[in-house]
């Protein structure tokens, strides 16, 4: 019988049910500091920042073009692979680069309207992740064919994941809530309202995650790391309702995306097949084959890009890592004259992100499932 975690207990508990250790985590670090930016719950967002932000980014156009396991699927679906990532980057080039004069809104307003998109791609790419991760193991307990859990799982991660946690960050004032900058918000009503709305999504979070508990104890195979990772996900959503303190959701939310992002990526690239001439093919096999190098390689990636990519972040109540990290380098691109190129590259990324990581995950193609083996073949 196939083992319900991906890889095992250990392992899936530290990176892909990373959820259950960050919440309690936060909350221990930012104990006793009214900001806990000032705490040291800061220094470890530090971290995980340089280490897992840009490298989930990359991960997923890792696994793309440089494994093995997915070349098929390059040959067999240019127009995913190839043309439509070539499409998103000229966009944003063309979108960010023209001067104030050349559409009729300037750089500054077309800045703000791809922030907006940004945000609604954000927020279903973090749900999505979470119905992927309940269908992953929704599968690995044998469930497969199962449509009723499938449209359970769905509902759950739409719906906890995805609207709740909008209307959560509406509430609170966070992402893209914050500042005076959506005229059309009304905040003196949002303010008046938060506490029956706060009471009702409370109420429909607990609701749709003892839903999903008891669905699960019915099975004839109940699934621990289903249950859990739900649990998960609603402790996260719950922080995001009811805490005083905004970056304890902030530094768990976006924390766990990146570390079931980057663990997910490692698994994948372990099982490709091995090469055949390529030196190259050959370098990369080596990394790939060896989830603690891919870790390293990402990480490293990451830690040197971050202040690229900041220039477009909006970072979390005004912190700016890279600053930190690159000192008076980073604070140069921001204002340089390269600036609307890195907002470019960074609004680029964010968006080839998105499209690739259902590229290389979309189960329900027979070709990706040969490709993410890695995913789906029994554990330990």
């Amino acid at each position: 019988m196939a083992s319900p975690w991906v890889r095992n207990a250990a392992w899936d508990l530290m990176w892909l049910q990373s959820a259950l250790w960050l919440a309690p985590l936060a909350v221990l670090l930012a104990l006793g500091f009214d900001d806990p930016t000032e705490s040291p719950l800061d220094a470890l967002f530090l971290v995980l920042t340089a280490l897992f932000w840009i490298g989930h980014r990359i991960g997923s156009a890792w696994l793309a073009y440089a494994t093995t396991a997915y070349q098929p699927l390059l040959r067999a679906q240019p127009f995913r692979f190839v043309f439509a990532p070539i499409g998103i980057a000229a966009a944003c080039l063309l979108i960010l680069l023209p001067g104030d004069t050349a559409f009729p809104l300037t750089r500054a307003e077309r800045v703000v309207v791809l922030v907006l998109i940004d945000y609604l791609f954000l927020t279903h790419h973090f749900a999505a992740q979470h119905f992927g991760m309940l269908s992953l193991y929704r599968v690995r307990a044998g469930r497969a064919a199962s449509a009723w859990t499938r449209r359970v799982d769905r509902l759950f991660a739409l719906g906890v994941g995805g609207a709740l946690v909008v209307l959560a960050e509406a509430v609170g004032e966070m992402n893209v809530f914050q500042g005076e900058w959506l005229a059309w918000l009304d905040r003196s009503w949002l303010e008046s309202s938060a506490g029956w709305l706060r009471a009702v999504a409370g109420a429909l979070v607990a609701t749709a995650t003892v839903a999903v508990f008891i669905l699960e104890a019915r099975e004839a195979r109940p699934s621990l790391p289903r249950v859990l990772y739900a649990g998960g996900v609603a402790v996260m959503v719950a922080c995001a309702l009811f805490t005083e303190r905004p970056f304890l959701f902030v530094v768990m939310w976006a924390a766990q995306h990146w570390l079931v992002a980057t663990a997910l990526a490692t698994r994948v690239a372990h099982a490709e097949p091995a090469p055949q001439g390529s030196r190259l093919r050959s370098a990369l096999h080596a990394v790939n084959r060896r989830p603690w190098a891919l870790l390293v390689v990402l990480g490293l990636l990451s830690a040197l890009l971050m202040p690229v990519m900041e220039v477009e972040a909006a970072s979390a109540e005004g912190v700016a890592y890279g600053e930190r990290l690159f000192g008076a380098f980073a604070v140069a691109l921001r204002e340089s004259e390269w600036l609307p190129a890195l907002l470019a590259i960074g609004f680029a990324s964010g968006f080839l992100h998105y499209w690739l990581d259902r590229a290389v995950y979309r189960l329900s193609d027979p070709g990706v499932r040969a490709a993410a083996r890695g995913l789906l073949a029994p554990a330990a």
